[in-house]
């Protein structure tokens, strides 16, 4: 009855929490539904342990290391008491899911507390690799289908959605202190920070940000072939969320033509374009833009 609380208890965060990006949905298997929300609510609820509230840096860095901490009490076989780490000891030792990825994301999210700038591209595809792409590795160690070729698709997905909400947040980000943008390409380009303070808005500006939307689309596209070699339902979710985050960047592209980035949401027409692309993709494949 505890573990079923348990799995409960993260379904409803899953559920109730505003994503662009489905999670836990019904396309999913029924049988991967509680393993993906225990995971689901572990990363949500430490990425808020970075982001949301009032708490200085300490307490945050502190509140991170209580859940490094029950990572360890997984690996020792000691039970928890909060129903997140009793919903994803379970998953961990059902599915054999490598613990690594999970102190990856902490990693990351710790990141967030103390480091607020970066340097140049590599710099945030190495963020990038320990804050989304762990997911990707888990859901597919989730069916049994984490092999070398999977993964790399995995890895443009995860990071390629990433790099999508690092675009629509710009200004999100920016108020509680933090740039996810190359540094040096905003050098390059003529523009700093004063930018996305005042939400400036010139052709030196719009070029670099032109070029963000095509990395994230091109990473995107290159990841879609994931969902033809899952399952069907499974599959289907995959190819969804990409196609999601694609008509995010859709908007974004529009946006910028002739403003400052904002959040892009989508509507009810914008899903149901969504579903029908995603769904009747016959290849397996989107093509880029020329």
């Amino acid at each position: 009855m505890e573990l079923v609380k348990a799995y409960d208890s993260c379904l409803q965060l899953a559920r109730n929490h505003y994503e662009n990006f489905p999670v836990a949905s019904v396309l999913l298997p029924k049988k991967l539904r509680n393993p993906v929300a225990a995971i689901y609510a572990f990363a949500r609820k430490a990425d808020d342990f970075a982001d949301e509230g009032s708490l200085d840096n300490k307490t945050r860095l502190a509140k991170l290391n209580t859940y490094e901490k029950e990572l360890d009490s997984i690996e020792q076989g000691i039970t928890s008491r909060d129903p997140v780490f009793i919903a994803l000891a379970h998953t961990i030792k059902k599915h054999e899911l490598p613990v690594l990825q999970f102190r990856k994301l902490l990693s990351a999210f710790k990141q967030d507390v103390t480091k607020h700038r970066y340097d140049n591209f590599e710099e945030i595809l190495d963020y990038c690799d320990r804050s989304a792409n762990p997911v990707g590795h888990l859901l597919l160690a989730l069916v049994g289908k984490n092999n070398e070729s999977l993964l790399k698709l995995s890895n443009a997905v995860c990071t390629g959605l990433q790099l999508t909400n690092f675009l629509q947040d710009i200004s999100v980000d920016y108020k509680i202190g933090r740039i996810y943008m190359p540094m040096d390409e905003m050098k390059n380009n003529n523009i700093d920070e004063t930018f996305i303070r005042d939400k400036k808005f010139n052709p030196d500006w719009q070029n670099f940000i032109n070029l963000q939307l095509a990395r994230a689309r091109n990473l995107l596209t290159d990841g879609f072939p994931l969902g033809s070699h899952l399952d069907f339902r499974l599959g289907n979710e995959i190819k969804l969320t990409v196609s999601g985050g694609l008509k995010v960047l859709d908007r974004l592209v529009k946006i910028n033509q002739g403003q400052f980035l904002y959040q892009a949401r989508l509507n009810f027409f914008d899903w149901n374009l969504v579903i029908f692309n995603s769904l009747f993709s016959r290849t397996g494949k989107i093509n880029k833009p020329s």
